[in-house]
């Protein structure tokens, strides 16, 4: 469909002098790289959770980054203890055998948005590197969500069995307070808000900070590897004070629990890199997660709401040092689910609408670009105003598409640049159920 203002074809004129085309095959990132300059910390989002392009050319740009500009740490949208089982494989450590062992604790819902093919390849790649490097350039692998409450629970106690018997003890009494709910997050939530239950807040703290009392004592008992395994146990701590925190606010509004989970995951940024900063001096992270989390919250709708986002704080905190990078696509195919907890399905992504950015691109007519907005405003400043842009969670429903799936942004002060591929196709689950084979169903799901 063509742009029909004349405002959005001067802009399409302008976007197709200034994009610097990406080869589909073996894509240039110098452009990409330079863009990038030195900055500490690069935030690579993703318009869909389910689009093997996104995770395949992430990785490409990350494979660079590690390998050219010193970056140590790829920081992932995932739970902290089963990102950090990744950690442990890549850098030579651990029980798993290959690659694929390694993802296994991404069990819960969507398990598709880490086991899946593109990722697996990263994973093998960053093992290989690691082996072959000097330990002061190795890269780790970590998570920032907060989604984990009982998984980091057991570790903690787990890494207190094996330094601290008395302690663990004292910690599985607190943490006992979780036990009657049968590992469900929501349900002890939502009883702690009604008060039919009183709330654990008190025991997750006072565990948090009778562990960071010991630090001292028990990161200092093996050199390096023993203050690693403190951290990933501290850091498990205070996802399961932030959890506890994040379950009772679901059942109070949805910017009260959105923006305590972006508040963790900035807090788990700061930590890690205060963390990496003993062993290298201005440690370099790039992170990987939704455009929606990544893009700065205060140009789109989500901050008229009262929402914050990672992109948001990282942009206050860091300033210049951070580079916002979004993803986006017109059409094509996506793996995504028609509802919470459903299995990944194969579905065809509908063209962009009218007035969305996608749209804009897409009539560039250029399969695949990067576009500098940073060094650009003057040239895109029709990106000045709002436009639609789509975000695809795990879960997708064409049927409605404009309500479920796009929302008011301002591109220029969103991202610091974007790369744009026109047409995808879904990631490749690690395991194919019947909803996901073939081709995408030409037909789109009914029914919310």
């Amino acid at each position: 469909m063509a742009v029909r203002s004349e405002a959005a074809l001067l802009l399409v004129q302008a976007i197709r002098h200034i994009a610097q085309p990406l080869d589909a095959f073996a894509p240039n990132y110098d452009a990409v790289l330079e863009h990038i300059g030195d900055a500490r910390l690069v935030l690579l989002g993703e318009a869909t959770h389910g689009t093997h392009e996104f995770y395949q050319e992430r990785a490409r740009i990350t494979e660079r980054l590690i390998v050219e500009h010193g970056f140590t740490a790829v920081v992932l949208e995932a739970d902290w203890p089963d990102a950090y089982r990744v950690n442990r494989y890549v850098r030579g450590e651990g029980a798993d055998r290959d690659a694929e062992e390694s993802l296994r604790d991404f069990k819960r819902f969507p398990s598709w948005m880490w086991r899946n093919t593109a990722f697996l390849d990263f994973v093998g790649w960053l093992r290989d590197y690691n082996i072959a490097a000097p330990e002061r350039q190795r890269a780790g692998v970590y998570g920032l969500d907060l989604y984990s409450l009982f998984s980091s629970i057991e570790a903690v106690v787990q890494y207190l069995d094996n330094v601290d018997a008395p302690a663990a003890a004292r910690a599985r009494a607190r943490y006992a307070c979780f036990d009657h709910f049968n590992e469900d997050s929501q349900a002890y939530g939502y009883a702690a808000t009604a008060g039919l239950e009183d709330s654990c807040e008190r025991e997750v703290v006072a565990q948090l900070v009778e562990l960071q009392k010991a630090a001292a004592a028990y990161a200092s008992r093996n050199g390096n590897p023993a203050a690693d395994e403190y951290f990933f146990a501290e850091q498990n701590a205070r996802l399961a004070m932030n959890a506890e925190a994040y379950y009772r606010s679901m059942f109070r509004g949805r910017a009260s629990s959105w923006n305590l989970r972006d508040r963790h995951m900035v807090e788990t940024l700061d930590a890690l890199m205060q963390h990496l900063s003993r062993h290298r001096p201005n440690p370099k992270v790039v992170v990987w997660a939704h455009n929606s989390l990544l893009g700065n919250a205060g140009a789109t709708e989500m901050g008229r709401r009262g929402e914050l986002n990672v992109g948001q704080l990282v942009r206050t905190r860091f300033g210049t040092s951070a580079r916002l990078i979004g993803f986006t696509t017109h059409d094509g195919t996506v793996t995504a689910a028609s509802e919470w907890g459903g299995p990944a399905e194969l579905k065809q992504v509908k063209p962009s609408l009218p007035g969305s950015i996608e749209q804009v691109l897409h009539e560039t007519e250029v399969p695949r670009f990067f576009l500098d907005l940073r060094g650009h405003r003057r040239s895109l400043d029709g990106f000045q105003h709002s436009y639609l842009e789509r975000a695809i969670g795990v879960i997708y429903r064409p049927e409605t598409e404009r309500m479920s799936h796009y929302f008011e942004t301002r591109l220029l002060d969103q991202f610091d640049s974007v790369i744009h591929i026109d047409r995808t196709r879904a990631v490749e689950p690690l395991e194919r159920s019947s909803h996901w084979s073939g081709e995408a169903g030409e037909t789109y799901p009914t029914g919310l």
